[in-house]
């Protein structure tokens, strides 16, 4: 049974900051806008990190700036081999997280909901008096 607390996701959550760190200070590139860290997954022998990136702009293409972090993914992965001591530093993968969109558009329905629900309230009210 593994412990609550395994090593794999600590070395995940200290990957995760020092990441977050990394793009916004040591990546220059243009193609790269304002991006948050959500999670990070790493495969049990931590030789391979599924880094989970969303963008917070909507100026920049999603695809464009998945493509740039996975190439740099051996600049990224290098300065992170510095900054941890790790025996091994694991391959980094990017991909785009969406839950943060799927969230915006949830809290909009519900939000929506409970305004409807509340005007029809406020009818119903006025109707019955």
């Amino acid at each position: 049974m593994a412990k609550e607390f395994s090593r794999t996701l600590r070395v995940a959550e200290q990957i995760r900051r020092e990441l977050a760190q990394l793009i916004q200070q040591e990546v220059k590139d243009p193609r790269v806008g304002m991006v948050t860290v959500t999670a990070v997954d790493i495969s049990p022998d931590m030789s391979h990190a599924k880094v989970h990136v969303t963008l917070l702009d909507d100026d920049h293409e999603i695809d464009e700036c998945i493509k740039v972090l996975n190439s740099a993914s051996a600049f990224l992965r290098r300065a992170l081999g510095k900054r941890m001591q790790l025996r091994v530093v694991p391959t980094l993968r990017f991909h785009y997280d969406a839950s943060v969109e799927h969230g915006t558009a949830l809290s909009a329905l519900i939000d929506s909901a409970v305004a409807s629900d509340h005007k029809n309230r406020e009818q119903d009210d006025d109707g019955a008096s």
